[in-house]
């Protein structure tokens, strides 16, 4: 994985400084960090990308990356060890002892016809642990088809066969909507060169982070409103 992508996925302290995704990011990563060591033996990772999240497989004995050809982005320096036509994947029945999806399957315009094959590659009892994003931009176009609420993505995943142990919802409406206004005056900054970004960075975007950690921290529980929200975490298990 290239230090660029690095930046984008692994969450650190550091990342208010220049993170531009960061209430985003990090609910997901700390989601991801709890959950992947469930996932034990034969691991799919359904729409793999550059694999950003691997290292937290460790319980993992293999570790197998699927993605399509043609998507919103260039696959240079990314992690693929097979490509489907996005329809069918190329594996036998039972093949993965979990597979593991994130941040694809507003991507995947067919999803009653890719649900039904992960769960023929996937052995009976194992986990599925995908997220998906809720309020969120439109990204990689002209691929970007969906968004799904905690009720409609829990629909279709008990639809096709799996049984939902754990649903989270990342992050809350005070933090969404900082979120959003974030993507907004970000669009605005100069990314290159990035030094001059980092810098208008710390002007614009950090007090915002800042402010907004701080008041979600203090706020109290009955305005953390949550039908507004980053992304969607589901552990489901293949009955």
């Amino acid at each position: 994985m290239t230090k660029e992508n690095k930046r984008e996925f692994i969450i650190k302290w550091y990342s208010i400084f220049f993170h531009a995704s960061y209430f985003i990011r990090r609910g997901l990563y700390r989601s991801i960090y709890r959950l992947a060591p469930l996932l034990k033996g034969k691991v799919l990772d359904f729409g793999c990308g550059s694999k950003p999240y691997k290292h937290l497989f460790k319980n993992a004995t293999s570790y197998t990356g699927l993605d399509i050809e043609i998507s919103g982005h260039s696959h240079e320096n990314e992690q693929i060890d097979v490509y489907y036509d996005g329809r069918h994947i190329p594996f036998e029945d039972n093949s993965f002892d979990h597979v593991f999806s994130t941040e694809v399957f507003e991507h995947v315009f067919n999803i009653d016809e890719i649900l039904p094959e992960i769960n023929r590659v996937l052995k009976s009892g194992g986990y599925l642990l995908i997220t998906c994003p809720f309020a969120c931009p439109e990204h990689e176009k002209p691929y970007d088809y969906a968004r799904y609420t905690s009720f409609g993505i829990k629909h279709l995943l008990e639809k096709h066969g799996f049984s939902v142990k754990e649903q989270i919802k990342t992050g809350n409406f005070f933090e969404a909507n900082a979120q959003l206004r974030m993507y907004y005056i970000n669009y605005f900054l100069p990314k290159k060169p990035r030094f001059v970004y980092i810098i208008f960075f710390q002007l614009f975007l950090l007090p915002v982070i800042l402010c907004t950690r701080l008041i979600s921290k203090i706020m109290p529980k009955i305005f953390k409103r949550t039908d507004l929200y980053h992304s969607n975490v589901l552990l489901a298990e293949k009955k």
